[in-house]
């Protein structure tokens, strides 16, 4: 017989921060709006976001598909991009710098749950994502990860642990694959990365 007992669960003690007639007419209205694929307008996206709780900077590109799980746990700063179907599951805080890009089909995650508890408890753990730094298509971020400046998580990635500054994380689980470098029109491309590392 198994020792996991699903029926004990208990996140009794978990508040999403908000009313339960404020979540319903978030997932009611607010999130189908946001998600919208017919939508062709970011604004109306981050409007809405603000009216339900985010704080979102300007110049903000929110393409559709996106999903929020909670607004009012969402802090984005200025010349963000979320790309289409990117999955930001905020439970918790889920804080986003400046110039930072979340790419296609990412998903921020800030919720697990104990796999040595037979109750399977929650645990919540908040994501950063500092200026300037890149989530690839596909990528996963674990509860509790920091992206510092400038880092970038590899297309496809699956961060269990945070990201210094300026370096390239790839593969599953992701390891450091080198230092992200830029170079103007004037200057040749850099070397390739292997294409498990593209971002």
């Amino acid at each position: 017989m198994s020792q996991v007992r699903l029926r004990d669960y208990d996140k009794s003690w978990y508040r999403p921060g908000r009313s339960k007639l404020w979540q319903i007419a978030w997932f009611v209205i607010g999130a189908p709006v946001v998600r919208c694929s017919i939508l062709p307008s970011s604004s109306v996206r981050v409007h809405i976001l603000r009216a339900f709780g985010a704080q979102v900077g300007s110049r903000v590109v929110i393409k559709p598909g996106v999903r929020i799980k909670y607004p009012w746990h969402l802090y984005v700063g200025d010349d963000v991009w979320l790309g289409e179907s990117c999955w930001i599951d905020n439970l918790t805080t889920v804080r986003i710098g400046n110039d930072v890009c979340i790419s296609q089909g990412a998903y921020l995650c800030t919720g697990n749950h104990n796999w040595s508890d037979p109750a399977f408890r929650l645990q919540t753990g908040p994501i950063e994502l500092a200026d300037g730094s890149w989530v690839g298509a596909k990528a996963f971020l674990s509860p509790g990860v920091v992206v510092a400046e400038g880092g970038v998580a590899a297309a496809g990635s699956v961060i269990t642990k945070s990201i210094g500054a300026y370096e390239i994380h790839a593969g599953n689980p992701a390891t450091f694959v080198r230092l992200r470098r830029f170079v103007t029109s004037t200057q040749p491309d850099p070397a390739p990365l292997q294409k498990h590392a593209t971002a």
